[in-house]
C-alpha cells in the first residue's frame, strides 16, 4: 500500500469525524477556536490510535491468513463502507449538543474510528509504514475535523450525509482495488 492510498484511506476514514464536526459546528452558536481545536483533536488522536490496536491484533494471526488477506481486505473495507453509505441515507438526525466534555468527545471519538481500527487490522497484511500511515490519518482527520466545525456552523446538514456517503465510496474503491490486485487482474 502506498503512500497515495494511505492519504486516501485517511480522507475516507475522515468523513465519519468530518460528519460529527459538522454535527458540533451545527450546535455552537459561534465557534470559539479553542472548542474547534479540542474536537479536531480527540477525533485525529483516536483515528491516530485505533489503526495501531488493530495492526497489533491482525499481526498477532496474520500467518494464519496470509493466502487469503486481500479477501479479508475486500470484505472488511465493503463492510465498513457500505455501513457508511447506509448511514448517510439515514433521515434521522444525530442528536446535537455543543457539549466537548471528555466523556461526550471520547464516545464520539470512539464511535468515529471503529472503521479505523479494522483498517488496522488489514495494515497488518501489507507491508506498511505503520507510524508514517497513522500520522497521516490522525492529521487529515484533525484537519477536517476543523473544517468540519466550521462548515457545521456555517452551512448546516447540507454536507453531513455527502462526506459519509462519499466516504463510504472510497473505502469500497480501496478494497476492490486490493483485491483485484491480489488476484493479478490490476498491476
Amino acid at each position: 500500500m502506498g503512500f497515495f492510498e494511505i492519504i486516501i484511506i485517511g480522507i475516507g476514514l475522515a468523513m465519519d469525524a468530518f460528519a460529527v464536526s459538522v454535527c458540533k459546528g451545527l450546535s455552537m452558536v459561534k465557534i470559539k477556536w479553542k472548542n474547534t481545536v479540542i474536537i479536531a483533536l480527540y477525533f485525529g488522536i483516536f483515528q491516530s490510535l485505533m489503526p495501531i490496536i488493530g495492526y497489533l491484533l491482525g499481526s498477532s494471526f496474520s500467518d494464519f491468513v496470509q493466502n487469503v488477506d486481500h479477501w479479508i481486505a475486500f470484505i472488511l473495507l465493503g463492510i465498513i463502507g457500505g455501513n457508511m453509505i447506509k448511514n448517510s441515507t439515514d433521515d434521522e438526525i444525530e442528536k446535537r449538543n455543543d457539549k466537548i466534555d471528555f466523556k461526550t468527545m471520547v464516545v464520539l471519538a470512539i464511535a468515529t474510528s471503529i472503521d479505523a481500527l479494522a483498517i488496522g487490522v488489514t495494515f497488518a497484511f501489507f507491508e506498511i509504514n505503520l507510524l508514517l500511515s497513522v500520522l497521516i490519518i490522525g492529521i487529515i482527520t484533525f484537519t477536517l475535523s476543523i473544517i468540519g466545525v466550521k462548515v457545521g456552523n456555517r452551512f448546516g446538514d447540507i454536507f453531513q450525509n455527502k462526506a459519509e456517503f462519499l466516504g463510504g465510496v472510497i473505502l469500497i474503491l480501496i478494497g476492490l482495488k486490493i483485491l483485484l490486485e491480489h488476484l493479478g487482474i490490476l498491476f
